[in-house]
C-alpha cells in the first residue's frame, strides 16, 4: 500500500541577512546596540492539500520558483514542514541530483556502494546489482579509476545507473529524463519507463510537457507555493501552456469537479 496525503502543508524558510557595516559601527553595536542581522521569512509552500493514491502517476508543472522541487523534497523527507500535515506510506526512492554523494578520490566501483547506501541499499543488495549498474553505465573498464578523472557526462551516467537500480513503492523524480549523450538518453528513457511501470506511485516534476502527458494520469500546476490547478493532463497542461505563452484561457477561472479542480 502506497499513498501520499498532504493537508494544509506549509513550509517557511527563515533566512538571516547580514548588512555590512564599518568597523566602528560593528564595535558599537556589539557593545551597546542590538545586532544588525535581519531575519527574512520566505513562504515556499502555502496551504498545499493533495491526496495521491496507489496507481497515480502525478506530474507537477510550474515556472521556476513555484515550489515544485520544494514540494518533492518535503514528500521525500528532506525538508520537514513548518505547518500542516505530510503523511507518506511506502518505500520512497528519490531521483534528484545524480551526482550527490560521490567521493571524487574513490573509484567508480566504490562509489556504487557509497551511493547505494544513501539510497537505503545494504551491502548484499548493492552487490547483487553491481555488475548490472556497471554494464548499464557503459563504464565497466573505467570503474577502477577515481571519479575525479571522469567527465561530467560519465559521472551523470554512473549516477543515473545507480539511482535507477531500485524497485521503489513511491518514485519521486525531479527533471532527470535527460542523462548523458543522445545514445544514453534513449537507454535512460527506457529505464525510466520500466521504473514508472513497476512503481506503485509516481510524483514527477518536469518542464517537458510531452513527457508528462505520456507518463502521467494527473497533473498539478504549482504557482507561488500553492496548487493553482489539479486534474487530467490534457486539461491542465493546455491551460498551463496557454498561461506561459500569454494566451487567453478557454476555461472558466474556477471549476470544481472530479476530473478538474482549480484553486480560487
Amino acid at each position: 500500500m502506497a499513498f501520499i496525503s498532504l493537508k494544509n502543508l506549509e513550509l517557511t524558510f527563515r533566512v538571516r541577512q547580514e548588512r555590512r557595516v564599518a568597523l566602528k559601527e560593528y564595535i558599537l553595536r556589539g557593545l551597546f546596540l542590538k545586532g544588525n542581522n535581519i531575519i527574512t521569512e520566505i513562504k515556499a509552500l502555502r496551504g498545499v492539500t493533495l491526496d495521491v493514491q496507489e496507481g497515480d502517476r502525478l506530474g507537477i508543472v510550474g515556472h521556476n520558483g513555484s515550489g515544485k522541487s520544494t514540494l518533492l523534497k518535503v514528500i521525500a523527507g528532506i525538508y520537514p514542514p513548518t505547518g500542516g500535515e505530510c503523511s507518506v506510506e511506502g518505500k520512497i526512492s528519490s531521483l534528484f541530483d545524480f551526482t550527490l554523494g560521490f567521493e571524487p578520490l574513490a573509484s567508480g566501483r566504490d562509489n556504487i556502494y557509497y551511493r547505494g547506501y544513501l539510497q537505503g541499499e545494504t551491502p548484499e543488495s548493492i552487490r547483487e546489482k553491481e555488475e548490472e549498474i556497471a554494464e548499464f553505465s557503459e563504464l565497466k573498464e573505467l570503474l577502477e579509476s577515481p571519479v575525479r578523472c571522469y567527465s561530467s557526462g560519465m559521472i551523470v551516467r554512473l549516477g543515473f545507473a545507480i539511482a535507477t537500480a531500485i524497485e521503489p513503492d513511491i518514485l519521486i523524480v525531479d527533471e532527470c529524463l535527460s542523462a548523458g549523450d543522445i545514445a544514453f538518453q534513449e537507454k535512460a528513457r527506457k529505464r525510466m519507463e520500466s521504473m514508472i511501470q513497476k512503481a506503485n506511485l509516481i510524483v514527477m516534476v518536469s518542464h517537458d510537457l510531452v513527457a508528462l502527458s505520456e507518463f502521467c494520469n494527473r497533473i498539478v500546476w504549482m504557482e507561488k507555493g500553492t496548487v493553482r490547478m489539479d486534474g487530467s493532463p490534457d486539461i491542465v497542461l493546455e491551460a498551463y501552456r496557454k498561461a506561459m505563452l500569454g494566451e487567453p484561457e478557454s476555461t472558466p477561472p474556477v471549476v470544481e469537479s472530479e476530473t478538474l479542480r482549480i484553486a480560487s
